[in-house]
């Protein structure tokens, strides 16, 4: 279908002669099984074992975890070989058979030479029963596509090359070309199925159509993985998360006569399910940025904006007839979309984590949309979806965190650089992406 990020790492892994198990993280329909099969093509024989699907498979692993009795079992049930340096096994739906996950460990200590990989839409819920075999396999993260990709896929491969190499000023006439695209992936999002419609159409309904169908397939894997009781608040929260992109989250915004201890639990599910990511407040004065976060302190993002639109109802026909009119208006879209690319360029080798600051001082309104640490430096980030001349919170960070001598600014201007102030296009979130993407992101362009 289309040339991910992840295909890099994924050969990354393929020759590493340390390599372990590999465990492929991710929400439903953002391209796992897929990008699976691709690598499963460099290899004679590519066994897939889909646990929703092949009927006895996970009884399989009920009685005994030795690579070898499962080796042959799965090779006699689906008549093809499965030879250690030859075959790429692949375990998909694989939060079906929790047992599976444990065998990681032993295909590991036991028959390291064969390539095995696991992957499931709802993966993060069959780890929480069983554990994961620490030491004893990788993980990868998967994402919907970013905007990158979203070129590559559409045939701009060199608008994306160019975003690339530049770090100064675009020429005005590519400068607006970009802008025009990234209105168009505003409106679409990253989600491969919906890409896929939209490169084959051109027709923005039928492309929302399908987010619509994702949306509906999310809220049918509620009851597989809450309490009965549970679903409604996921529902609840599902509908009306969309509403409260750009600010803090507060339970009391939430319709109805609804308390932080029943909603709280079905955010959580949201976030595991991967549907959701959280921003949490941290103060920013120190590495790991991480260690100084308070909890109760958030915002929420869906994980794709096309998504999220295709929820709201939105009326998405501004961004590809008047894209800058959209940025201008629809801020919290903007914002959505750069913490969102923050999360698809930021290390795949765990789950992604993005946060944002605000002075909690009492009457004040000062807040950075995203802080993220780089090498050793913390660097605020604001987004502002017009021009954005009012940078009065980066400025007070900056005085308030000796250690962060830089700040970037997000909006539709073109590049420049004003003494802290680091001003770079909406569509140039790449440029901030973690070390380890660096050469992911110049393979995607080759």
């Amino acid at each position: 279908m289309f040339k991910r990020i992840i295909d890099f790492h994924l050969d990354k892994w393929k020759t590493d002669p340390f390599r372990k198990p590999l465990l492929l993280r991710g929400a439903r329909q953002v391209g796992k099984t897929y990008a699976v099969r691709r690598l499963g093509k460099q290899f004679k024989y590519f066994v897939e074992v889909n646990f929703e699907r092949l009927e006895g498979a996970a009884s399989l692993f009920e009685k005994d975890l030795a690579p070898e009795k499962i080796v042959l079992s799965l090779s006699l049930l689906l008549k093809t070989p499965i030879v250690p340096g030859e075959t790429l096994l692949f375990f998909d739906e694989v939060q079906e058979s929790p047992r599976a996950i444990l065998s990681l460990r032993y295909f590991y200590e036991e028959m390291q030479n064969l390539h095995v990989i696991a992957a499931g839409s709802l993966l993060e819920f069959a780890i929480e029963k069983v554990g994961v075999p620490v030491g004893r396999i990788s993980m990868l993260y998967m994402y919907p596509l970013s905007f990158l990709e979203y070129l590559v896929a559409t045939g701009h491969h060199l608008m994306a090359k160019e975003i690339l190499k530049t770090q100064s000023s675009m020429q005005d006439v590519i400068h607006q070309k970009l802008l025009d695209l990234l209105g168009e992936y505003l409106s679409i999002g990253g989600m491969p199925e919906a890409v896929a419609r939209w490169t084959q159409t051109q027709d923005p309904a039928s492309a929302l159509h399908v987010l619509q169908q994702i949306a509906a397939t999310y809220r049918q894997d509620f009851e597989k993985y809450a309490r009965k009781a549970q679903v409604k608040y996921l529902e609840l929260l599902f509908r009306q998360i969309p509403h409260m992109a750009g600010r803090e989250f507060s339970y009391r915004e939430i319709h109805g006569e609804y308390r932080k201890r029943e909603l709280a639990p079905a955010l959580e599910l949201l976030e595991r399910a991967n549907i959701v990511h959280m921003i949490r407040y941290a103060s920013g004065q120190g590495i790991p940025i991480g260690a100084e976060v308070d909890f109760d302190i958030f915002k929420v993002i869906y994980l794709d904006v096309g998504l999220c639109q295709a929820i709201l109802g939105s009326d998405i026909s501004i961004w590809f007839l008047h894209p800058l009119d959209g940025f201008e208006n629809r801020g919290e879209i903007a914002e959505s979309f750069i913490g969102q690319e923050l999360i698809c360029y930021a290390s795949p080798e765990s789950k992604a984590e993005v946060y944002f600051w605000k002075r909690k001082e009492k009457n004040s309104t000062a807040e950075v949309d995203y802080i993220i640490q780089r090498e050793e430096k913390i660097l605020p980030i604001e987004v502002k979806s017009g021009h954005g001349s009012t940078l009065r919170s980066l400025h007070l960070f900056l005085e308030s965190h000796l250690k962060s001598n830089t700040a970037i600014r997000f909006s539709s201007l073109n590049y420049s650089v004003t003494g802290k102030l680091d001003s770079r296009p909406l569509y140039a979130a790449a440029s901030l992406a973690h070390s380890s993407q660096k050469e992911a992101l110049e393979s995607l362009v080759d």
